[in-house]
């Protein structure tokens, strides 16, 4: 067997492997699509944002679509809108900050609960045992997975609370076959570049209640309604129509993107099955993810080496990952004067988790390399934990996210 590169063998990926590159489409489709808004001197908030969200609306089956500048404002907007200030929002910490972020700016105090070790989700029981006084419960649709949403919803309507997902990875994902965007109060999308569907950067905000989206239409312009008397503190987080336009675009090609990225996530499956120790996120069978990320989880134990070992490894082999979410947000200094109590599922789960290079033009047979690279790095974990011991002081993390 060839020996890992972090032990002196010829790296997998010699040009490297980048962990993702945007799926934008293609450029003449985009200027195309703006130049009537660009003529016209239309450049943000008009026809093309307007389109985008009824074909979003169209395409979720819900009746109100509001486009924000990014997933982080529409999240700010919606818990501002439905949580009382001072009073706890419940959300999971093993989430990007984002999601905590928008609680505390809203004047809401993130209080945080476990999740599952197998799917990375909400745990609802855990959650359930934290809502005395909350006044939101948020759940997060963890690498593009729906997380047990009805569940969530359930659990906000026996507390009488609003229930609002963050959805930033889960465009285009479904439920039991019912799409992502229907579930709750509210749920917010984000077409940064990273996402299946962009828009380079923005967000979409799916809900149902008739005076919320009017509430949104204003807070995304300064809660401003056209009279400069605002009737309440928004945003400057007004859509443009060139975002509208790649976002348009991005529309058309997303159900063959999200296929070939359901594709290449069954051909990591298939192929791990051979590796000890690196298990996929668990998914119900009966829903459809974007596989925004294939994340896997490392059991050292099983697998010979730590998830930051391995990562340091793959490095070797020309191969980018990244260690969604780590530090957990409970875990960081932003939130440090919480303290909140140990959540030793999320620490263990944000411990050990590793998010695999997937995108649409991934080479198939990148995926069949990439497993064999971690047969060897298995095969070889006495000695690929002492080289990477001596490559790094004691104590660092490898493994920080970028």
């Amino acid at each position: 067997m060839t020996s890992p590169a972090v032990l002196g063998g010829p790296p997998a990926f010699a040009d490297g492997l980048p962990f993702f590159r945007p799926a934008t489409p293609p450029l003449e489709r985009v200027t195309a699509r703006l130049a009537p808004s660009y003529d016209r001197g239309v450049l943000t908030n008009g026809p093309l944002v307007r389109q985008f969200e009824a074909e979003a609306a169209d395409r979720l089956g819900v009746p109100h679509v509001v486009a924000v500048a990014s997933c982080t404002a529409g999240l700010m907007l919606v818990v501002q809108a439905l949580a009382r200030a001072g009073t706890a929002a419940v959300m999971p910490s093993f989430t990007f900050s984002a999601t905590a972020h928008a609680a505390r700016w809203a004047g809401a105090v993130p209080r945080f609960a476990e999740c599952d070790v197998t799917t990375c989700q909400l745990d609802v029981a855990d959650a359930a045992t934290r809502l005395d006084g909350a006044s939101m419960l948020v759940g997060t649709h963890v690498f593009g997975a729906p997380c047990t949403p009805e569940a969530v919803e359930e659990l906000g309507r026996s507390a009488g609370i609003p229930v609002v997902f963050d959805a930033a990875h889960a465009f285009g994902a479904t439920r039991a076959g019912r799409a992502l965007g229907t579930f709750g109060d509210a749920e917010i999308f984000s077409l940064s570049p990273t996402k299946p569907m962009t828009s380079g950067e923005g967000g979409l905000v799916a809900l149902h209640d008739d005076d919320l989206a009017e509430r949104l239409r204003l807070g995304v312009d300064y809660g401003n309604p056209g009279d400069y008397d605002t009737r309440f503190a928004g945003l400057n987080a007004r859509m443009s129509e060139l975002h509208a336009a790649v976002g348009l675009e991005s529309l058309v090609d997303l159900d063959a993107h999200l296929a070939v990225r359901r594709d290449l996530a069954e051909r990591y499956r298939v192929a791990l099955k051979a590796v000890d120790g690196v298990v996929p996120q668990a998914v119900d069978p009966l829903d459809e993810s974007t596989y925004k990320d294939f994340t896997v989880i490392v059991d050292e134990t099983r697998f010979g080496v730590d998830r930051d070992t391995l990562a340091v490894a793959l490095k070797a082999e020309g191969v980018d990952t990244r260690p969604y979410f780590h530090p957990p947000v409970h875990r960081q200094r932003a939130y440090a004067d919480l303290g909140t109590p140990e959540l030793p599922a999320t620490d263990r789960v944000a411990g050990r988790v590793l998010s695999l290079p997937l995108w649409r033009d991934l080479p198939p047979g990148a995926v069949t390399t990439i497993a064999e690279v971690l047969a060897r790095v298995s095969a070889h974990a006495d000695q690929v934990r002492q080289a990477v011991r001596g490559t790094r002081p004691e104590g660092a993390d490898t493994c920080a996210p970028s």
